[in-house]
């Protein structure tokens, strides 16, 4: 009875992280509402992403054992975020300028440096950690590049039911317009390592909390 119940509040547990961590960035592709913030936008949300996928991927991975789900486990929040992502089609903006986070690159490092350290919970937290950092402001980069117009389309297709903080907004400097990726991945790569360390042990927690 234990194992079961052990086993089934595990997978209640992964469905709340999943779903809790596709809340948390459901906005976290949409910098390009920001117009000419969003390579400030894109550092910032690149490192929210990187912990909500982190932490959860790793919890998840962790407790199989089994190399490959940390992948599935952003295929559920790559699937989920589709699914909000309609909202906006929904709302009438084209097709092409609605932005799906890219998370499932970085999730499968996630599982290949698990899978290379023979399952080696310390390399797990410093490579993956590094290889989800670095690479996850690298693949959502594309997002940025083929986009359709985001100055013209976030003016043309404005909705009054945005929030105020979504509304297109005139043209600033971004802070760190000039290299959001190299920002994004640097700020990454450290903070992703304690972001996975935390996944881990967010593992042990849940097992001390259901063995009391």
């Amino acid at each position: 009875v234990m194992v079961w119940l052990r086993r089934c509040t595990h997978y209640l547990f992964i469905v709340v992280v999943a779903v809790n961590s596709t809340l948390l960035t459901i906005n976290a592709g949409d910098y390009i509402f920001y117009t000419d913030w969003a390579w400030t936008s894109f550092t910032v949300f690149s490192i929210s992403q990187t912990l909500m996928l982190a932490v959860g991927a790793t919890y998840y991975l962790t407790f199989t054992g089994v190399p490959g789900t940390a992948t599935y486990y952003g295929l559920i929040m790559t699937v989920y975020t589709w699914v909000a992502k309609g909202a906006w089609f929904a709302l009438g903006y084209p097709y092409d300028f609605i932005v799906t986070p890219i998370w499932l690159p970085s999730a499968m490092l996630l599982d290949l440096a698990y899978w290379a350290t023979k399952k080696n919970k310390h390399s797990l937290i410093l490579f993956g950690g590094v290889l989800v950092g670095m690479s996850l402001p690298l693949f959502n980069m594309v997002n940025l590049i083929t986009v359709a117009g985001p100055l013209e389309t976030a003016f043309k297709y404005p909705r009054p039911t945005l929030p105020p903080y979504m509304t297109p907004i005139e043209p600033q400097v971004g802070k760190f317009y000039n290299s959001p990726v190299a920002l994004g991945a640097g700020a990454g790569a450290v903070l992703s390592v304690t972001f996975t360390a935390l996944g881990c042990k967010l593992n042990t927690w849940t097992y001390r909390w259901m063995a009391a």
